[in-house]
């Protein structure tokens, strides 16, 4: 297929929250007490909220930047590319990308919303969570119809509130939510643990998907505080298969067959392996163990239950005949540092060679469609949803770096802020 034939769903992008979200969302009660940016002594932005402050890190919103500029060091809103957190300005970057729809997560509330759950007053901090994912349906999802995923929060500190605001959202359309690749590193029960389970009954009511994004406990992965930052980089996305593991062996997938789960940015290459491993488990301990996965093996339930997603993973590609073709997804993950933007179709028409169309279209955005209940073409037409026809549209769109000098850092000094980085992650 030819690259400018394709046409492109992105199941993992993320959103840099603009200063002024809240504005006609929260209830007036709560106003004054929504988070609100702040700009801190060194220049910097901050959102603050009950005492707490969340600052952009730098690689969240490295788009544009030159690649000796990335950093984990906070950065100003004017720093950053407009289209982190200008929706106007993210459509043109999609278009000038060939990118039709994207899916995104958020960024200072953190993957589950830890951010507001960590309010003492539960009432401010589900008025606020609900501000947010209505801003996010609304607002960043619903100005440009048909271009963005919907995907909601949950307000993880009460079960029964996370079931309610999964079918409050459903009804709007909305049918992705984020959750913890461990819940129990965040405090809370883990997937072993019947106490989730009034969310993923409405999870599976309702057909919404559940994201495990790596990340979402809060935790980094750091071997060792000498190891160079490029150990973590390298690790985060693998580290997944913790989650895949925790996730299969407890009973979830099989208390709830209708239920779907996504490993966002996770990759694909490591999972041949896993699902061998997994079934050599199940055949040489399960009378031992007790686990019972009926007439199935453990790596049939992966491969029916388990969206996968990849950004740059040739040998996954390569390796597709032991994954489900119909499960698989691409990822964008715009304006993070690991993104590919601005030539997403050049680099993954590359990992696409040899496949045949009807498996390139399965890939690049049918199943996404299919998995999210999310339909583009009702509201753009498919002759208008291709690379070719999307990039026509943004000649004008600048896709040269923009260069700070504050955000050159020294080798030594990254150490340092990496160090502070795990050290804060755990704490959370």
């Amino acid at each position: 297929m030819h690259i400018d034939d394709l046409i492109l769903v992105s199941v993992d992008d993320h959103v840099v929250e603009p200063p002024d979200m809240f504005k006609g969302h929260i209830p007036t009660k709560y106003k004054e007490r929504a988070p609100r940016v702040t700009t801190k002594d060194d220049g910097t932005d901050a959102w603050v909220f009950e005492g707490q402050q969340a600052t952009n890190v730098g690689l969240n919103a490295v788009a544009g930047r030159p690649p000796d500029e990335y950093g984990l060091e906070p950065t100003r809103f004017n720093e950053m590319r407009p289209g982190c957190f200008d929706i106007h300005e993210r459509i043109r970057d999609m278009n000038a990308n060939g990118v039709l729809a994207s899916m995104n997560f958020a960024s200072y509330p953190q993957f589950c919303g830890q951010y507001f759950a960590r309010a003492d007053d539960k009432d401010l901090a589900l008025a606020v969570l609900r501000s947010y994912n209505d801003w996010h349906v609304d607002e960043w999802c619903g100005t440009y119809p048909g271009r963005m995923i919907p995907l909601s929060l949950p307000p993880m500190w009460s079960v029964d509130e996370m079931a309610d605001e999964v079918r409050r959202m459903s009804k709007k359309g909305c049918h992705a939510v984020t959750f913890s690749e461990n819940p129990e590193k965040l405090g809370y029960p883990s997937f072993h643990s019947a106490h989730w389970e009034p969310f993923w009954a409405a999870c599976s009511d309702e057909d919404t998907v559940i994201c495990l994004h790596i990340g979402s406990s809060s935790q980094v992965v750091v071997t060792s505080i000498e190891a160079p930052i490029d150990t973590l980089i390298t690790l985060q996305p693998i580290n997944i298969v913790q989650a895949a593991a925790d996730l299969l062996w407890s009973p979830v997938l099989r208390k709830f067959p209708e239920i779907t789960f996504a490993l966002s940015e996770g990759g694909i290459g490591w999972i041949p392996y896993f699902l061998e491993r997994v079934d050599n488990v199940y055949r040489h301990h399960r009378a031992w163990t007790h686990q019972d996965f009926g007439d199935k093996l453990p790596s049939e339930v992966f491969l029916d239950r388990i969206l996968t997603c990849f950004i740059e993973d040739a040998f996954g590609l390569e390796s597709r005949e032991k994954l489900n073709l119909d499960m698989i997804t691409w990822e964008c993950d715009f304006p993070h540092s690991d993104s590919t933007w601005p030539e997403s179709p050049e680099i993954l028409a590359n990992h696409l060679q040899g496949l045949p169309d009807e498996d390139v279209v399965r890939i690049t955005h049918r199943n996404a469609m299919r998995v999210f209940s999310f339909d583009p073409f009702s509201h753009v037409p498919r002759e208008q949803s291709t690379v070719g026809a999307l990039r026509s549209q943004a000649r004008d769109v600048d896709l040269g770096y923009r260069s700070s000098a504050r955000l050159k850092k020294s080798g030594s000094e990254l150490v340092s802020v990496m160090s502070l980085a795990s050290r804060t992650a755990s704490s959370d």
